[in-house]
């Protein structure tokens, strides 16, 4: 057999497959117990290598998180053009069906942003709840004082997302009408109050 050709990537793209390597084995676990051995090996590069484009294992992590909650906040987003209510609704079923969809890769995501975000600078490190409020706020129109009521309403959004898709799947379809009812109606309340 003859030797295979490497095809040299540009340094924008070896960073988005390390990260999409990350990405994919951080639904099997922790991010913190993400193998840089692995990632290398799987991506064709040596160790040293990985550390030139993340030049330690908590930059590589932090990357990781950072896109992991990107693609939650695009998954959730609503529709172009959808506002209002209307796109709080599509907030909450999206998000739904990504916690359920993901469970245990979404409680990874969040209770694993911990760790990191000790290790780095606070402010380098956005949090999945600060982005998801961020495309609500976009979507409705809400002030930007209501970040802080909107902010609270999403780790409320996520508890009841994380109980209800702990449920049995053929029990979550008679409740998820209600929740979604119920948790759009909450954030209307909760920035009615938080305004007045």
């Amino acid at each position: 057999m003859g030797a295979t050709s490497r095809v040299r990537m540009t340094p924008e793209d070896r960073r988005r497959q390390l990260v999409g390597i990350g990405l994919r084995k951080f639904v099997e676990r922790p991010v913190q117990d993400l193998s840089l051995d692995e990632v290398a090996v799987e991506a064709g590069v040596s160790r040293g290598l990985l550390f030139h484009y993340f030049p330690t294992k908590t930059e590589y992590h932090r990357a990781v998180v950072q896109a992991a909650g990107r693609r939650v906040a695009r998954t959730v987003s609503p529709d172009p053009g959808v506002t209002g209510d209307a796109a709080v609704r599509q907030v909450v079923e999206r998000f739904l069906d990504q916690v359920a969809r993901r469970r245990d890769s979404y409680v990874a995501l969040v209770l694993g942003q911990a760790p990191i975000a000790r290790s780095v600078d606070p402010d380098a490190t956005v949090s999945l709840r600060t982005q998801v409020a961020e495309v609500v706020l976009a979507s409705t129109g809400l002030a930007p004082e209501s970040f802080p009521a909107v902010h609270g309403w999403v780790a409320y959004l996520e508890d009841r997302a994380l109980e209800w898709s702990a449920t049995p799947a053929r029990s979550r379809g008679t409740r998820r009408a209600a929740l979604v009812d119920h948790c759009t109606r909450a954030l209307g309340l909760l920035t009615e109050v938080a305004v007045s």
